[in-house]
């Protein structure tokens, strides 16, 4: 799947040519002009990257990086702006930008940083430490996770629960290998617990009864934890 591009840019110039030169470059790119229509599309998850404009006409665009990276900790932002003060270059890398560009801009720089940082988001993932699906951010190595409402508070039964669900996202996982990875490799009791451990998790996910659920139940079978449609 090509990497997905966010670009938030109310020029009219630059918004539109960027977007023709990252999809030119394989990349899936969207362009919206205010930080009200970009939040949104980061919370939905179906955003690799956002190229960040900071004059916006509705928000500062440093808080709305932060915005953003509470709903997507570790989403990289490259930040794009006329402000070439060092001053500012701090702030914004303070705030949680991955990477500061000036305007004007030379574009083919601008494309090979976005493959760059892009790369490095890919190696990071998969070395295990951040798995992203959607709105959700599972940390492994610090067990932590986020939806787009901030941090999950997990028991540690319902977070090895969770990241092996999100290590196999959009595939089922059977109730046998839940209960072999989760708790024990040897069970072989009832896996009534499994059930009971899926509930409790939906709702520390912020989930009730009767709204859609990330985890798809299969009667008998096991469990999915859905990934979300891409719009293109």
């Amino acid at each position: 799947m090509s990497p997905r591009v966010l670009i938030v840019e109310d020029d009219d110039l630059i918004g539109p040519s960027l977007q023709r030169a990252l999809e030119a470059s394989g990349y899936i790119a969207e362009r919206v002009g205010d930080g009200a229509t970009a939040l949104p599309r980061v919370r939905d998850g179906a955003v690799d990257l956002v190229l960040l404009d900071l004059g916006l006409p509705d928000t500062d665009g440093i808080d709305l990086a932060r915005a953003m990276l509470t709903s997507r900790p570790g989403l990289p932002i490259v930040m794009l702006t006329a402000r070439a003060e060092e001053a500012d270059v701090v702030t914004g890398l303070h705030a949680g930008a991955v990477d500061y560009v000036t305007k004007p801009f030379r574009l083919a720089e601008l494309l090979a940083r976005v493959h760059a940082h892009l790369r490095a988001a890919r190696e990071h993932d998969e070395q295990g430490r951040v798995i992203g699906v959607g709105d959700l951010r599972v940390d492994v190595a610090a067990r932590r996770a986020w939806t787009a409402g901030g941090e999950v508070e997990l028991r540690a039964r319902e977070f090895d629960l969770l990241a092996r669900l999100v290590r196999s996202a959009g595939e089922v996982v059977t109730r046998e290998q839940l209960m072999s990875d989760v708790w024990d490799e040897h069970w072989n009791g009832s896996t009534k617990t499994l059930d009971v451990h899926v509930a409790s998790l939906r709702r520390r996910l912020g989930e009730e009864p009767g709204m859609p659920s990330r985890i798809t139940a299969l009667r008998g079978v096991g469990y999915r934890l859905e990934t979300p449609m891409i719009r293109i």
